[in-house]
């Protein structure tokens, strides 16, 4: 039997990777507390993953008083030594008319939100023998991808931000991780993105397989993890000899543009 190492913070729970998250991480739990804004499907899950063990919370990030809300439940549970920042939003959409708000939108989910749930928690969080602040990315947030400008802007920055809290948090109790996924098969892909990653042949990943990769992520010492080996060499790629993978995606362009929203 799995020991119950973690109480947690997951955000997102909601969604596809989220769920699959939850599902892992309840039984490794004391409690969990699950995040999101769909408080319906909140109050469904604790009553299939046990309401014992899972809590909830419904609101919004981006307000103090659910960051306040996070906070106080934590503290009444006896404390929190895992923050998993998962929840995320996407738009596949040729940036030069791409709406402001949903490029707003991209940036506060993917970036602003994580940020200021770990700024609230990490006076928590240092009370902990050992803590963890896991900041779910994405490949895109290390290549970047025609019709996803605003967001791998988003999760780039977001890679940028958990790279230097680390850095900054080095000579204390909590380490912050980043964990990038490839494409996953969840309702956050467009039925446009689905017919696209087809015809490319991207490689994709179920829910379960990212959760529970990210379960043996918890227990590594890596402070960064992309999944798939072909990501990854890509991502190297970018790094030392970016006009290959320039040439790679020129190639694509044709198959990316017919199923750009219009």
């Amino acid at each position: 039997m799995e020991e119950k190492t973690y109480c947690a913070v997951l955000t997102g729970a909601t969604g596809g990777i989220g769920r699959a998250i939850a599902a892992e991480l309840v039984h490794r739990c004391r409690w969990l507390i699950l995040v999101g804004r769909n408080l319906a499907a909140l109050q469904a899950m604790q009553a299939e993953l046990g309401a014992h063990a899972i809590h909830i919370v419904h609101g919004d990030l981006l307000q103090e008083e659910t960051l306040s809300k996070i906070e106080t439940l934590a503290r009444g549970l006896g404390g929190i030594n895992l923050l998993v920042n998962n929840a995320g939003a996407s738009e596949f959409h040729a940036f030069e008319s791409q709406r402001n708000e949903q490029i707003a939108q991209l940036l506060q989910t993917n970036l602003l939100a994580p940020m200021l749930l770990s700024r609230q928690l990490i006076p928590l969080l240092r009370t902990s023998p050992r803590a963890q602040i896991v900041n779910i990315g994405s490949v895109f947030g290390s290549i970047g991808f025609p019709g996803f400008a605003a967001y791998c802007a988003s999760k780039s920055g977001l890679r940028g931000f958990s790279q230097a809290l680390r850095r900054e948090l080095l000579d204390s109790r909590i380490e912050v991780r980043y964990f990038a996924p490839r494409a996953t098969a969840t309702p956050i892909n467009s039925a446009a993105v689905q017919a696209m990653n087809m015809e490319l042949k991207t490689a994709e990943d179920s829910p379960a397989h990212v959760a529970r990769q990210l379960m043996h992520f918890l227990k590594d010492s890596r402070w960064e993890r992309t999944l798939g080996l072909k990501e990854s060499f890509f991502i190297l790629l970018n790094k030392l000899a970016p006009a290959l993978p320039d040439k790679a995606i020129l190639g694509q362009l044709p198959i990316i543009r017919k199923y750009l929203p219009k």
